[in-house]
């Protein structure tokens, strides 16, 4: 069966005669409701119901992959890659601060002189005794400096470098610099290499210094007024910063590892997006589905 034909709108104003005023009345009130409350045109609707061009995809998943405005630059910094660092700088400061509080105890009583009668009534030592205590002093001390020194910079420079990796590491892995990872990875190793050499050198160092003529003459006079604990032995300080050199050469032997693993992850991610990024360049030459029309705006 074929619909009904429609009735032909009678334009607005035309009279109507006969028993079609009303008729004519009705659709005039409703041509004056569409005037009204015009319906959007019809690429409104298009541009909804219509998917999006080929390239949308990509800038979809960088948005996903953009970080949100809540994120922190702690967020990044305190990676699994990040804490490590942090440890290991730590762990330098500890070497440092041992190195420097060995220095001080093995000084003796010569670094209390620095006049007084208060501090004269400390030392038990007296006339020739006392002189002899000070020269032995400042030999001792003079052979424990290049250790100290040393051991106060290697520790400070591997320090201030990791605190420099840690703070550079305020960004996703994927955004960071390639050189940026590789010079940590390569740091890290460096670092775990030359940190077990430094600490065998170190107590090397200071086992020899102790098995010197002026630490058994030393020894034996702090021994005669009962400071036995003055002697030619490594103390605690020294295994202290063979404790801690230690920790922070497992420290960086884990950090290279995870670095390692972070700069697979990033060459994976730079792959496909050159991957997606050839694919990108060679659609465009592909025929079009659809006809493009000038009046969608992305």
């Amino acid at each position: 069966m074929s619909d009904p034909p429609r009735r032909p709108r009678v334009p607005r104003g035309k009279e109507v005669g006969g028993g079609g005023g009303g008729r004519g009345s009705g659709e005039d009130t409703r041509t004056r409701r569409e005037h009204s409350n015009p319906r959007p045109p019809p690429y409104h609707r298009s541009t909804q119901s219509r998917s999006f061009p080929r390239g949308s995809s990509s800038r979809s998943q960088s948005a996903r992959r953009a970080p949100s405005r809540n994120e922190s630059k702690c967020t990044h910094i305190c990676s699994r890659r990040g804490i490590v660092l942090i440890c290991a700088t730590l762990t330098n400061l500890l070497v440092l601060f041992c190195i420097v509080a060995a220095q001080i105890t093995l000084s003796g009583f010569s670094a209390m002189n620095f006049g007084g009668n208060f501090v004269n009534t400390l030392i038990p030592f007296e006339g020739v005794e006392l002189q002899q205590v000070r020269d032995l002093d400042m030999q001792f001390g003079q052979m424990r400096a290049p250790g100290v020194y040393g051991g106060v910079a290697f520790s400070l420079t591997f320090g201030v470098l990791s605190l420099f990796f840690v703070v550079s590491g305020n960004k996703p892995a994927y955004l960071l610099p390639m050189k940026l990872l590789v010079g940590q990875l390569v740091f890290q190793l460096i670092g775990a290499v030359v940190y077990v050499i430094a600490v065998g050198l170190y107590l090397h160092f200071v086992i020899s210094v102790n098995s010197t003529d002026v630490c058994v003459q030393r020894e034996r006079l702090y021994a005669r007024n009962g400071y036995t604990w003055m002697n030619c032995k490594v103390g605690g300080a020294d295994a202290s910063v063979a404790l801690f050199g230690i920790i922070t050469t497992i420290l960086y032997a884990v950090g290279s590892f995870l670095t390692f693993q972070t700069l697979r992850y990033v060459k994976g991610i730079q792959k496909e997006r050159a991957v997606h990024e050839a694919e990108r360049h060679k659609q465009p030459n592909r025929p079009q589905s659809t006809p493009l029309q000038s009046d969608i705006y992305i």
